[in-house]
């Protein structure tokens, strides 16, 4: 990759860092750790009726095994579940994306994964299939991606037992709030560090991240994950956090006010091969 550009690409993204949140430009400091992690999110968009065999086998046997020999852990890779929430049953949602969650101590990795792991000969030969599909039936529609920065209030991801041992039921839920502007988006992001977070954690929802997007589509938003070892208790605990006095006061609390104008949630299911 031209340093030049690199060096162009890394800069933006600590201006747009800067620009949005303040003391995150100390967070993003260039080469060394930061005190809050990064997240790239990604959806892999199929077409209707597509198989996800080629994306699925390009990750579990090329892009994963690559970033854990670089030091990235706890990847992430899920597809999405139909939950009807009375009957508390679920199903594999159809032509759902693949979705891929990668933890980053700093830009410079971020930068780095992304420009020059492809080129890895190893990524080559175990990805062959993906990286080289016919042009007629390819692996994916689109992709999009997220770059977000670690919430104050959570600044590393955090996994429950459940996801270290890989229990087969374990469901996650992936919720991103959209605001109207960027100042509303602020307030949430408070809202979450001023006492939201802990009520969560407090009444058992596992939380895995917060994080607050720095790029990619439909900004201003916040995305994060919570977690259960089973679908029935993931529901319990979520039917406790709205009655829950610390959030009944802090909801109607005048410096939090209009500060959300969609909510979009995603049940997900790990992969065989997930890491989280």
């Amino acid at each position: 990759m031209n340093p030049n550009r690199r060096t162009f690409l890394k800069t933006s993204l600590l201006a747009s860092a800067a620009a949005t949140l303040p003391g995150a430009a100390h967070a993003a400091s260039a080469g060394g750790k930061s005190a809050r992690e990064y997240y790239e999110l990604r959806s892999y968009r199929l077409k209707p009726g597509a198989s996800r065999a080629v994306i699925e086998g390009y990750l579990e046997k090329a892009l994963v095994p690559a970033l854990d020999q670089r030091g990235i852990k706890n990847v992430g890779v899920f597809t999405e579940l139909d939950v009807v929430k009375a009957t508390g049953v679920a199903t594999p949602k159809a032509d759902t994306p693949v979705w891929v969650l990668i933890p980053y101590t700093n830009l410079d990795t971020f930068v780095s994964v992304n420009a020059e792991i492809n080129a890895d000969p190893a990524v080559q030969k175990a990805g062959a299939a993906y990286l080289q599909v016919p042009k007629p039936t390819p692996a994916f529609d689109r992709i999009d991606s997220w770059l977000l920065l670690a919430f104050a209030g959570m600044p590393k991801m955090e996994l429950p037992a459940f996801s270290k041992s890989r229990v087969a039921t374990r469901v996650f839920e992936m919720r991103d709030y959209e605001s109207h502007s960027e100042e509303r988006a602020l307030s949430k992001m408070a809202m979450f560090n001023d006492g939201e977070i802990t009520v969560m954690k407090d009444l058992g929802m596992s939380p895995v991240f917060f994080g607050q997007a720095l790029t990619g589509p439909n900004l201003p938003h916040l995305r994060y994950i919570t977690s259960a070892p089973d679908l029935a208790s993931h529901l319990a605990n979520w039917k406790k956090f709205g009655p829950d006095p610390r959030w009944v006061k802090m909801k109607d609390l005048p410096q939090y006010a209009n500060n959300t104008s969609k909510n979009t949630a995603r049940f997900l299911t790990p992969t065989a091969f997930s890491q989280i």
